[in-house]
């Protein structure tokens, strides 16, 4: 059983690990290939990114609660195939498509269909026992950070042979791991823990928020989460700019720094989350983890010097370990047939995070550097700002208890041994 357990985690995690490669790998390539369909206009290419940007954060937002109730109904497995088989043909979409429009149409199919990661996260909850779940997320998290290491270097690379090239190299990436999947990828979610019928009135991201009303615990803790995905918004929205603007960095010093960032993040959630929360529970990890992101903004809103910015990255990467304590003790306090509801109620919430938080901190970056201001840290302040609120919800909200070795859940909310 043990065996077949990690058997299917490291599916879980190598799906992880392809699909953000395949995101960042059309990352640098995407706004080329939108340049050239208006013939090199940069001003309305800048418009359409942010058109496709914001619908596929409005494709998050509307279809990961369905996914999630999906996966909640008829099992993990299905809905994990079928994302994986539909995401390679939505590039594959998006390296033939003739018009703007059909490039337009793969994007939107690609955020419907990239909804799955959050069935992801419960798979992760079903067979992992609640003791071991934040070190399991942690592992998780590590993928996303090395997807965002690895994906637009290759995708940057690929792209000076061929725009389209990297839209190829990812669909065949999704295709792969879902033929592979097919073939190894056990069920989770046994039939006799899922839900007896499909409940659409929350099969919506305002119905999926009612579950997350439904305990004050989890309600506090995605209050803590949703300032938490609103503030990593500043990193994809002003880090290029800020160092542009600041620091004077050119493409490769800004990619020098990224790496670093996706580098200390992975170690982060892979080395550090799991003796952390061993060492001192998950209540306390996620304290420290969300003191150590905010510090860390602080720092880069400050750091009069790019050196001194780039040293503060790997305090503010430290950040994740307050993620995946945060997940597990959520998953903690919603039963296994619920598990997808909840992560489809978070990926909604990350997806209101991505529509609004690029507009909040740009807005800021822009007011504050305007003629007669002169404060360029200010998104970064905000951000520091955001995790701090975070982290005052957290302290009130997050159970006393941690997570004994029999993992059980009293009746009060904390975990105690049975």
């Amino acid at each position: 059983m043990e065996t077949k357990r990690r058997a299917a985690l490291g599916f879980i995690f190598v799906t992880v690990l392809l699909d953000m490669l395949a995101f960042g790998i059309i990352a640098p390539v995407l706004p080329r290939l939108i340049s050239d369909f208006l013939h090199g206009d940069m001003a309305r290419a800048s418009k359409y990114m942010g058109l496709f940007v914001t619908t596929w954060a409005l494709m998050q937002f509307f279809f990961s609660p369905i996914l999630g109730m999906l996966s909640d109904r008829y099992g993990r497995r299905p809905v994990i195939l079928l994302s994986n088989f539909g995401l390679g043909l939505d590039y594959i979409v998006m390296a033939l498509s003739p018009t703007l429009g059909w490039l337009f149409l793969g994007r939107v199919l690609s955020g419907i269909t990239s909804s799955s990661i959050p069935t992801v996260n419960a798979y992760i909850s079903d067979v992992t026992p609640p003791e071991k779940r934040a070190h399991a997320f942690g592992i998780f998290g590590a993928a996303f950070g090395i997807g965002f290491v690895l994906g637009p270097a290759i995708g940057g690379w690929l792209g000076a042979v061929n725009p389209r090239l990297p839209f190829w190299v990812a669909g065949v990436f999704s295709l792969l791991n879902a033929l592979y999947g097919l073939l190894v990828l056990p069920e989770s979610l046994p039939v006799d823990r899922r839900q007896a019928r499909l409940n659409w009135k929350n099969a919506n991201p305002v119905g999926a928020l009612t579950l997350l009303r439904s305990h004050r615990e989890l309600f506090g803790l995605a209050v803590v989460n949703f300032l938490a995905y609103l503030a990593h918004e500043v990193y994809a929205t002003v880090f290029v700019l800020y160092t542009t603007f600041r620091y004077s960095w050119d493409e490769k010093t800004i990619g020098v720094a990224l790496a670093v960032v996706g580098i200390a993040s992975v170690f982060a959630s892979a080395v550090l989350v799991g003796p952390f929360v061993k060492r001192f529970g998950e209540r306390r990890s996620l304290f420290a983890g969300l003191l150590f992101g905010a510090v860390g903004f602080a720092l880069f809103g400050w750091a009069p010097k790019g050196w001194i910015f780039m040293a503060a990255i790997p305090i503010n990467c430290l950040w994740s370990l307050a993620g995946p304590p945060s997940q597990s003790l959520m998953t903690q306090r919603v039963s296994p047939s619920e598990q997808g509801e909840l992560q489809g109620a978070l990926g909604s919430l990350r997806g209101i995070a991505m529509v609004i938080g690029p507009g909040m901190f740009s807005g800021t970056f822009a007011l504050f550097i305007a003629p007669g201001k002169s404060l360029p840290g200010a998104p970064w302040y905000l951000a520091a700002f955001l995790l701090v609120a975070s982290l005052v919800v957290a302290w009130v909200v997050a159970p006393k208890a941690d997570i004994t070795a029999n993992g059980e859940l009293a009746e009060d909310g904390s975990v105690s041994p049975s």
